[in-house]
Protein backbone atom coordinates (compact mmCIF):
# COMPACT_ATOMS: atom_id res chain seq x y z
CA UNK A 1 0.00 0.00 0.00
CA UNK A 2 2.96 1.99 0.80
CA UNK A 3 4.70 1.32 -2.45
CA UNK A 4 1.06 2.26 -4.77
CA UNK A 5 0.83 5.93 -2.45
CA UNK A 6 3.98 6.73 -2.91
CA UNK A 7 4.40 5.52 -6.74
CA UNK A 8 0.96 7.98 -6.96
CA UNK A 9 2.74 10.73 -5.31
CA UNK A 10 5.69 10.24 -7.54
CA UNK A 11 3.71 10.08 -10.72
CA UNK A 12 1.90 13.72 -9.78
CA UNK A 13 4.51 15.30 -9.23
CA UNK A 14 6.77 14.29 -12.19
CA UNK A 15 3.62 15.09 -14.48
CA UNK A 16 3.50 18.75 -12.79
CA UNK A 17 6.71 18.98 -13.78
CA UNK A 18 6.23 18.51 -17.58
CA UNK A 19 2.89 20.19 -17.58
CA UNK A 20 4.50 23.98 -16.53
CA UNK A 21 2.41 26.88 -17.92
CA UNK A 22 2.76 28.51 -21.20
CA UNK A 23 3.08 32.01 -18.91
CA UNK A 24 5.73 30.20 -16.47
CA UNK A 25 8.03 28.86 -19.47
CA UNK A 26 8.14 32.24 -21.22
CA UNK A 27 8.51 34.52 -17.74
CA UNK A 28 11.58 31.51 -17.13
CA UNK A 29 12.76 31.98 -20.91
CA UNK A 30 13.00 36.12 -20.29
CA UNK A 31 14.74 35.71 -16.25
CA UNK A 32 17.44 33.11 -18.21
CA UNK A 33 18.13 35.83 -20.72
CA UNK A 34 18.59 38.51 -18.39
CA UNK A 35 20.91 36.11 -16.22
CA UNK A 36 22.98 35.42 -19.59
CA UNK A 37 23.30 39.19 -19.75
CA UNK A 38 24.57 39.75 -16.07
CA UNK A 39 26.79 36.84 -16.68
CA UNK A 40 28.23 38.06 -19.68
CA UNK A 41 27.21 34.83 -21.46
CA UNK A 42 26.97 36.22 -24.86
CA UNK A 43 26.39 33.21 -26.76
CA UNK A 44 23.56 32.30 -24.50
CA UNK A 45 21.99 35.52 -24.52
CA UNK A 46 21.88 35.86 -28.34
CA UNK A 47 21.27 32.30 -29.01
CA UNK A 48 17.60 33.47 -27.27
CA UNK A 49 16.77 35.60 -30.07
CA UNK A 50 15.89 35.04 -33.03
CA UNK A 51 18.00 35.92 -36.14
CA UNK A 52 15.29 38.60 -37.53
CA UNK A 53 15.27 40.25 -33.91
CA UNK A 54 15.20 43.75 -32.87
CA UNK A 55 16.33 45.48 -29.75
CA UNK A 56 15.09 48.80 -28.76
CA UNK A 57 17.11 50.34 -26.37
CA UNK A 58 16.92 53.49 -23.58
CA UNK A 59 18.61 56.06 -26.25
CA UNK A 60 16.53 57.24 -29.47
CA UNK A 61 19.40 56.04 -31.64
CA UNK A 62 19.23 52.82 -30.91
CA UNK A 63 17.61 50.45 -33.29
CA UNK A 64 19.38 47.34 -33.49
CA UNK A 65 19.11 44.10 -35.77
CA UNK A 66 20.60 41.40 -33.97
CA UNK A 67 23.83 41.33 -35.90
CA UNK A 68 24.17 45.02 -35.16
CA UNK A 69 23.40 44.61 -31.40
CA UNK A 70 25.88 42.17 -30.96
CA UNK A 71 28.75 44.28 -32.03
CA UNK A 72 27.48 47.04 -30.01
CA UNK A 73 27.40 44.48 -26.88
CA UNK A 74 30.61 41.99 -27.40
CA UNK A 75 32.51 44.52 -26.27
CA UNK A 76 30.23 45.08 -23.02
CA UNK A 77 30.19 41.03 -22.25
CA UNK A 78 34.08 41.14 -23.47
CA UNK A 79 34.86 43.12 -20.12
CA UNK A 80 32.67 40.41 -18.11
CA UNK A 81 30.05 43.09 -17.25
CA UNK A 82 27.70 43.60 -19.22
CA UNK A 83 24.11 44.62 -18.08
CA UNK A 84 22.06 43.06 -15.19
CA UNK A 85 18.14 43.87 -15.20
CA UNK A 86 15.90 41.35 -12.61
CA UNK A 87 12.46 41.30 -12.92
CA UNK A 88 10.15 43.03 -10.46
CA UNK A 89 6.88 42.63 -11.85
CA UNK A 90 5.61 40.72 -15.65
CA UNK A 91 2.54 40.20 -17.32
CA UNK A 92 2.27 37.91 -20.20
CA UNK A 93 -0.53 37.58 -22.94
CA UNK A 94 -0.50 35.17 -25.48
CA UNK A 95 -1.87 34.84 -29.52
CA UNK A 96 -5.09 32.48 -29.74
CA UNK A 97 -2.76 29.96 -31.11
CA UNK A 98 -0.69 30.39 -28.33
CA UNK A 99 2.55 30.63 -30.41
CA UNK A 100 2.88 34.08 -30.11
CA UNK A 101 3.51 35.67 -26.31
CA UNK A 102 3.42 39.86 -25.76
CA UNK A 103 5.10 40.45 -22.55
CA UNK A 104 6.26 44.19 -20.26
CA UNK A 105 7.85 43.83 -17.61
CA UNK A 106 9.09 46.30 -14.72
CA UNK A 107 13.15 45.71 -14.20
CA UNK A 108 15.56 46.62 -11.66
CA UNK A 109 18.62 47.79 -13.36
CA UNK A 110 21.65 49.99 -12.75
CA UNK A 111 19.57 52.62 -14.55
CA UNK A 112 16.96 51.82 -11.59
CA UNK A 113 13.64 51.19 -13.04
CA UNK A 114 12.68 49.99 -16.38
CA UNK A 115 10.21 48.75 -18.58
CA UNK A 116 10.62 45.78 -21.24
CA UNK A 117 8.47 44.81 -23.44
CA UNK A 118 9.06 41.61 -25.34
CA UNK A 119 7.63 39.64 -28.42
CA UNK A 120 8.67 36.31 -28.23
CA UNK A 121 7.24 33.36 -30.63
CA UNK A 122 7.11 29.94 -30.10
CA UNK A 123 9.63 27.43 -32.55
CA UNK A 124 10.03 24.31 -32.27
CA UNK A 125 8.71 23.93 -28.88
CA UNK A 126 11.30 27.33 -27.64
CA UNK A 127 10.52 30.52 -27.13
CA UNK A 128 12.58 32.96 -28.94
CA UNK A 129 12.71 36.43 -28.73
CA UNK A 130 11.78 38.39 -31.91
CA UNK A 131 11.52 42.13 -30.36
CA UNK A 132 12.64 44.10 -27.25
CA UNK A 133 11.98 47.30 -25.99
CA UNK A 134 13.63 48.60 -23.15
CA UNK A 135 12.95 51.99 -21.66
CA UNK A 136 13.78 54.13 -18.55
CA UNK A 137 10.83 54.83 -16.60
CA UNK A 138 10.25 58.74 -15.18
CA UNK A 139 8.28 59.32 -12.33
CA UNK A 140 5.99 62.10 -13.01
CA UNK A 141 6.23 64.36 -10.61
CA UNK A 142 10.27 64.81 -12.36
CA UNK A 143 9.32 64.64 -16.11
CA UNK A 144 9.72 68.09 -16.42
CA UNK A 145 13.55 67.96 -15.18
CA UNK A 146 13.85 64.86 -17.57
CA UNK A 147 12.33 66.78 -20.35
CA UNK A 148 14.80 69.97 -19.38
CA UNK A 149 17.86 67.96 -19.51
CA UNK A 150 17.34 65.91 -22.63
CA UNK A 151 16.00 68.43 -24.77
CA UNK A 152 19.39 70.31 -25.93
CA UNK A 153 20.36 66.59 -27.25
CA UNK A 154 16.82 65.63 -28.55
CA UNK A 155 16.12 68.61 -30.22
CA UNK A 156 18.49 68.46 -32.71
CA UNK A 157 17.86 64.60 -33.34
CA UNK A 158 14.01 65.71 -33.84
CA UNK A 159 15.52 67.82 -36.79
CA UNK A 160 17.87 65.63 -38.51
CA UNK A 161 15.12 63.13 -38.43
CA UNK A 162 12.66 65.39 -39.95
CA UNK A 163 15.14 66.42 -42.53
CA UNK A 164 15.67 62.66 -43.45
Amino acid sequence: MKRLLFLSIFIISSMSLFAQRPADVVSKRMDDWHLAAARADFKAYFDMMDEQSIFIGTDATERWDKAAFMAYAKPHFDKGRAWNMKALERHIIFSADGKTAWLDELLDTQMKICRGSAVLELQNGSWIIKHYVLSMTVPNDVSAEVVGAKSAIEDKLIQSIKHN
